[in-house]
Parts: C-alpha cells; structure tokens; sequence
C-alpha cells in the first residue's frame, strides 16, 4: 500500500479488543464494517507476558468472567491463530482489508504470516525503536499513531521510518479515551503534513463524529476510529467506540468532504448565472 496514492480517505474500523475475545462477536463487527463501506478491520495483538507492565500484572479486577489479575484478563481477551485465521478468510470472503497493531516483537513475528495490507504501532510503542526498526524490516507498510508523545519523539520516529521503513502514514491522535474536544488539536493534522512531508491521517477517541469529519477537511487522508456494538459494553474502549449507525453517518460525511471543500480557484458557478444576470443586469 502506497499512503501516498490514496485517492479518497481510508477508513481503518478499530475492533481492537471490543470483541471481548469472542469470535463471533469479531465476525459480526466486520461484517458491520464491511455493510458500512470502511476498508480496513483492525486489531490488537499482544503477548501479555511481555506487554503488560510488570506492576499491573498483579492487580486484580472484576470482569464479566470473574475476578482475576490483569495479566490472566488480558490472555482472556487475546486472539491466537485459530481466530487470526478465521477473520483472515472471513475478510477475503468480503473482501476486506484487516491488519492488527503490534504491541511487542512476538506480536510482530504473528503478524509477519498473513498478508496485510499494513502493520500498526500503537502510540504507546512510537518510542520503541526496536519495534519500530523491525517492523520497517518487513516490508510491509507502516502506521504510526502520535498519542501522548513530544514533536521531539515524534520527530525520531519518523527518522527511523524514513531510514528503514517501504512506505509508512502518520495519524494524529489523543490518547485519552475518551479524549475532551478541547484537547483534540486537529490543527497538528497540517502541521504534521508540512513538516514530515508524508500522509498524513487522524486516530480519534473522541465522543461524537464532526470532529473527524473536520480532521478529513485538514487533509487526513486516513481515518482510524474505534468501534463496538453499544457504548456500554464491558471493556475500557467501549465508552469512546462509535456505534454502527454512526459508522455508516461518518463514512457519509466524509464522502462528501471533497465535494464541499472545492479546488481552491474562485470561478462563477452556471447556476449562480441567472442570479448574477437579475440582480446585475449581465
């Protein structure tokens, strides 16, 4: 995939962990994504052991399926390869794009078997140079998202991209989830874009649709948006997931951008035409 040659905005539905380690509940949010008319399914993928910082993996915690730690909760939401090769013909069938975000190099090495479109860094590994430099070895094309990091870590990143990676995308976004309107900051989308000279997209984690319709409007040229059947599903990324209805309201809104946006160059429309000859005379 050449980010640079997308010639409409792509829009990558984030199912992440809202499947809540269940198949069919994966299976149904493509299908969802798919009658929605978004490209991509993405998910998360994770050694726990590795991933899970050590002073977490201890704590305990409720969940639909009892009390347990943090380390056993995330192993019991975690696809392996039975379910990774279900949802790798399942998108086919479609077809659909669909790709995961490696959160570790095991993770990476999972990945390396299907043929996906793009790997995914997840902010919390934009700092993580040996992720980062054996993703780029892959061949395969990269996506950076820049939550809760500094220009300068950003600026770092994209220096490694740029030494080793086949063709990578940058997507702006707030980590906080879900992130406040205020601190949204779509105005980095063009900075971003003059400054690394690359495309440029947008990962929201926000309440509502507009915001990313404008993040389009400033020259995202991807869109990543989380997903999930009902906002009040268990899970920490469900509250700030958009709704079926509002991927198909989203997916319209952006379709219209380009229409609206225009060339730039002042000209008078036919139909103003009759207007400007009543109200000027010619």
């Amino acid at each position: 995939m050449d980010f640079n040659k997308l010639e409409k905005p792509y829009l990558i539905a984030e199912i992440g962990i809202n499947h809540n380690g269940d198949i069919q509940n994966a299976k149904k949010l493509i299908d969802a994504s798919f009658a929605c008319s978004w490209d991509c399914v993405k998910f998360q993928k994770r050694n726990p052991e590795l991933s899970v910082p050590d002073h977490q993996k201890k704590i305990e915690r409720d969940t639909p399926w009892g009390k347990m730690t943090y380390l056993e909760y995330k192993y019991r939401v975690e696809f392996e390869k039975k379910e990774y090769d279900i949802i790798d013909q399942y998108c086919k069938e479609k077809p659909l794009d669909w790709t995961a975000s490696v959160w570790d190099i095991d993770s990476l090495n999972f990945m390396k078997q299907y043929d996906v479109p793009f790997i995914k860094i997840p902010s919390a590994h934009l700092t993580n140079d040996e992720v980062l430099i054996e993703s780029c070895k892959t061949n395969i094309p990269i996506i950076i998202s820049t939550g809760m990091s500094t220009l300068e870590e950003i600026d770092h990143g994209v220096e490694i991209l740029k030494k080793y990676a086949k063709s990578f995308a940058i997507l702006h976004a707030n980590s906080s989830y879900p992130a406040s309107l205020d601190e949204l900051n779509l105005k980095m989308i063009p900075t971003l874009i003059d400054r690394y000279n690359c495309a440029v997209g947008y990962s929201g984690h926000e309440f509502g649709l507009d915001s990313t319709t404008m993040a389009v409007a400033l020259g995202a040229t991807i869109v990543e948006r989380h997903i999930t059947f009902d906002h009040t599903m268990w899970g920490t990324d469900q509250s700030s997931s958009v709704e079926i209805a509002g991927m198909d309201k989203l997916y319209k809104q952006i379709s219209t951008v380009a229409r609206i946006m225009g060339d730039g160059h002042k000209v008078v429309y036919e139909s103003e035409m009759p207007i400007r000859k009543k109200l000027r005379g010619y």
